[in-house]
């Protein structure tokens, strides 16, 4: 992109091509949309308020394109659309002040296993960690909004299944989860020191909206049954559990989930 633009730098503006005037106007009608809008659009949005006849994905192609050479790009992630700084000049608006809050080593591993091998229950999660993993761990992988329950596995205890949000495609700019990195790609990063055993990969990571053969809906008060693991005991909730609401005010900080 930037050399097409070098072609057009000494080209006087009155001799360049000019744009149709209908997807021009398109462009500036959703470029107007995604500046106005307080959170990522998806294309279907777009396209409603476009003129008739003109498809909203050529459009923000255009867009992207015209963009792709300034200070903000538009990108597509998790299937939407939004405006954000330009990855090359994020250090510019970095203030110095605060102090982020980093993910455990722990969540950020159970936040792994669940994008890569979701529907995921917390049992298969500690299998293939191979370590149990506290309670505050998974709490807060949901309070981020970046894992949501999924389902209950049709197996005995019927435990809950994990996969991944909307939100965690978009926090980390992918458009769709099969674009995190494969096998090779994480070689390729250092992430794999040594010889791996025989046979070892990486499963194609999938977040179909939609329950998989093996799982079965939530009941309607699964949700604050999901910090322990447990299985909801009927109509009655247990005389323990605690409104979710609650719960979000003793949630211990990212940093002392250490298991």
């Amino acid at each position: 992109m930037a050399e097409l633009a070098q072609l057009f730098a000494h080209i006087d503006p009155s001799q360049r091509p000019s744009r149709d005037d209908g997807l021009a106007e398109a462009m500036r009608i959703a470029e107007a949309l995604l500046f106005a809008a307080a959170e990522p659009l998806a294309e279907k949005d777009i396209e409603k308020r476009m003129p008739r006849g003109v498809a909203a994905g050529a459009v923000l192609d255009a867009l992207k394109a015209d963009y792709a050479s300034h200070g903000i790009n538009l990108v597509r992630a998790g299937g939407k659309w939004m405006f954000l700084t330009a990855t090359d000049l994020a250090w510019l608006l970095a203030t110095g002040e605060g102090e982020a809050k980093r993910l455990s080593r722990a969540a950020l591993e159970t936040l792994a296993i669940v994008a890569y091998h979701q529907p995921v229950t917390r049992a298969e999660i500690e299998d293939i960690r191979g370590v149990a993993i506290s309670k505050g761990t998974l709490d807060h992988l949901l309070e981020t909004g970046w894992v949501r329950l999924r389902g209950r596995r049709r197996a005995p205890g019927r435990p809950i299944t994990y996969g991944t949000t909307e939100a965690f495609l978009i926090h980390f700019g992918l458009e769709a989860i099969g674009d995190l990195p494969g096998l090779e790609e994480l070689k390729g990063a250092g992430l794999f020191d040594g010889r791996l055993p025989q046979g070892f990969g990486i499963p194609q990571p999938s977040d179909d909206r939609g329950l998989a053969e093996d799982e079965d809906p939530l009941e309607d008060d699964t949700g604050a049954d999901f910090a322990a693991g447990t299985p909801a005991a009927g109509p009655e909730r247990p005389a323990w559990r605690e409104d979710l609401a609650c719960a979000k005010k003793v949630l211990p900080a990212p940093e002392d989930c250490d298991s």
